[in-house]
């Protein structure tokens, strides 16, 4: 028996610095094609959703991250035009700034201030917003 048809598997990045800032990157393709996305892609065979997160970061902003901490599973069948994916969102907090530079399908890589304010592809709005809820409810130490 074949494995069965199912959605596209994802990963995308939520990436803080320690002034607040979120690590956005600019869509080199459609759909969304210009438009600030969270650094993601899909997973590959042969790694682990862990490790899809980290080279996708790698990959298209240059920034590299070790602690990840689960957001959440987004999987709304309507998420991504282009058909069902399944996206697995990660978080990483950085202890120090560092240097975005844009790669592989990122036409730009950027620490956003203002990105409460911005308009996001996908359900990327969604992924960070459940990623501050988290960092509002983690005790401080």
């Amino acid at each position: 028996m074949g494995f069965p048809a199912t959605p596209a598997l994802t990963v995308d990045c939520v990436v803080f610095d320690p002034t607040g800032r979120v690590l956005l990157i600019r869509r080199r393709h459609e759909p969304f094609k210009g438009g600030y996305a969270l650094p993601g892609g899909f997973v590959e065979i042969g790694e682990t959703v862990e490790e899809a997160c980290r080279r996708e970061l790698r990959e298209e902003t240059g920034v590299c991250a070790r602690d990840l901490r689960l957001v959440g599973v987004y999987s709304d069948p309507s998420r991504d035009p282009r058909g069902h994916t399944v996206s697995v969102a990660f978080l990483a907090q950085l202890a120090a700034p560092a240097e975005a530079v844009a790669g592989d399908d990122a036409a730009a890589a950027e620490w956003v201030a203002d990105w409460r304010r911005q308009r996001l592809a996908f359900d990327h709005a969604r992924i960070l917003a459940d990623a501050e809820k988290m960092l509002a409810a983690a005790p401080r130490g």
